[in-house]
Order: C-alpha cells, then structure tokens, then sequence
C-alpha cells in the first residue's frame, strides 16, 4: 500500500466501494473535518438531469463541501472514460493547488483505476464504422472479432464492449503497475445482508422520490436510446410506464438490478492489490488517522 506521505502536498484519497456502501457520506464527512473537496467518479451522475435515478449527492451534502464531476454533460452527449481522467486529474492538481485534500469517490471502477494506474486509452470512434458496427449482432460482432483475431473482451456478451474492442483493434488500455504516489485507496466492505437491506432501501427511496416522472421526462427529452437511459433504473421506469410491470414489480427489478451491480463492482475491485478493504468505521479511522498526520506535517514545516 503506498501512500506516499513523505510528500507535502496532500494525499490523493480513493474510496471506493459498491453501491449503497456509504461510501459518498463517509467522504463528505472526511472531506468537511480536512478541508477536502470531492471529485464524484461515477459514469452516471456526469449527467445533468439524472439526479434522482443516479442516487447523486443531495444539495445539502454538496453545500457541505465542493463536489466535482457531477453535471457534466448531457444526458444524449458521450463521456468516456478517458475523459473522466482528463477531468479529474486537472482538478486534483486544482485542488491540490489550493492546499485542499482532493477525494476521489465513486463506484465506476474504470474511472478510478484510469486515474489511479495512468491508463493510455485507445483511439477515439469514428462515427460512421461505429453506427455500421452498432447494427450487427452480438454473434456477428464476436465472429468480427475472431475472424480479424481481435481479442476478445472480458464481457464478451456485451455489445459495447464488442464495439469497443473492434474500434481499438483489440489494443487493451495501456497501464501503469502501480499507482500514483501520495495516494490513500481504501474500499468499503460491507456485509453481504447489510448491503442488500440497504439497495433495498435504496429502491423504495428513489421510487418514492419520483424517479419514474424523472425517466418520463429524460425519455422525452433525450430519447430512451441515447446512453445516458441505459442505466439500470431508466430501463426499469420504461417498462413501467410501457405497463410492462407493476410498480412494485419495478422496484424489485431494481434491486436485483442493483444487486448484480454491486457484485460486478466488489470483483473489479478485488482485482486492484493496493486497495484497503475496511468497514465503514474502520476506513473513517484509517484515512481520518492519515491525514491527521500529514496535517502535523504540514504544521511542522
């Protein structure tokens, strides 16, 4: 684990975790007592308009402490993941700059590892070979691959990820062994049944909260097609209001939804060797004890 406090500007610090982990409150909660700000690393909430489907940090959470990577473009506008670490290492080199403690919060894995291990992304699509591509088949698409020996993704089944991979003629992201200096990773681990009562809880928050009449409006708005409305809940709110399932059909989709998503999220992050993996008082404890000792450091100098 390298954390690099022999340095003097503040500690980058990571937490990460699956969704409804607590993740986002432990931050704001750090970042208020260490005069830190938060850069949101969610493939989601970079999209104005989504806030009550995207679970975003509420009004009274971002006026405790400056919030970043929220709002950033269109719900029918495109945001790779290189553009994620273009944005958030300018603004932890900001942050930084302002002698605040950058946190890098969320539970998109390959927002963070892009920031964390300096990954070399691929060339960007062309538009015509992608809409080409985009009307193949699955099969079509891994037969492309085999065929042109295009590696395969890891999730071959995932249109997507197939279109990527041919884009990029099979070239993984290039990545660095280890991560950046100066650097606190910590992961939040959670009880398999505490973590399930919270998505559900979850679930009938967001339901309550008007998430359908928010998908309605997005769909009419954008189109049900662009990118942006393929998040779990979205796909969910249409096929209510398509009269495809109940309402309390819909909210139990979403929490198996977001209950497969959780799980995909804890096994990429299992594969990252310099993450901490902590309760939520543990993880308070630990960053709270390291960056107490970097404020003595700075005291001293």
């Amino acid at each position: 684990m390298a954390t690099g406090m022999e340095r003097t500007e503040p500690p980058l610090v990571v937490i990460v975790g699956p969704t409804a982990s607590g993740k986002t409150a432990l931050a704001v909660e750090l970042a208020g007592e260490h005069d830190g700000e938060i850069i949101c690393a969610d493939s989601r909430t970079v999209y104005r308009d989504m806030d009550i489907g995207t679970a975003k940090p509420t009004m009274s959470e971002r006026a405790m402490v400056p919030h970043w990577g929220l709002d950033l473009v269109a719900p029918d506008e495109r945001f790779t993941a290189a553009d994620f670490q273009q944005y958030a290492l300018a603004k932890i080199a900001e942050i930084r700059a302002r002698g605040r403690v950058p946190f890098l919060v969320g539970g998109t894995g390959l927002y963070v590892d892009a920031v964390l291990f300096g990954y070399q992304f691929g060339s960007e699509s062309n538009p015509e070979i992608r809409s080409q591509l985009e009307k193949m088949t699955i099969i079509q698409l891994q037969n492309y691959c085999v065929e042109n020996n295009i590696k395969l993704p890891k999730n071959d089944t995932n249109k997507r990820y197939l279109v990527r991979a041919i884009e990029q003629k099979g070239v993984n992201h290039k990545r660095n062994d280890d991560i950046l200096l100066n650097t606190i990773v910590v992961s939040i681990s959670t009880d398999r049944e505490i973590l399930r009562r919270r998505i559900e809880g979850r679930s009938e928050q967001i339901f309550t909260n008007g998430v359908v009449e928010e998908a309605r409006k997005l769909g009419e708005l954008y189109g049900w097609d662009s990118e942006a409305m393929t998040g779990n809940i979205y796909r969910i709110a249409r096929h209510y209001l398509n009269g495809e399932l109940t309402f309390e059909e819909a909210k139990q989709q979403f929490i198996t939804k977001d209950w497969q998503l959780a799980k995909r999220q804890l096994t990429w992050l299992r594969r990252n060797p310099h993450i901490q993996w902590l309760s939520l008082a543990e993880a308070e404890q630990y960053i709270g004890k390291q960056l107490f000792d970097y404020e003595q450091k700075c005291a001293t100098v």
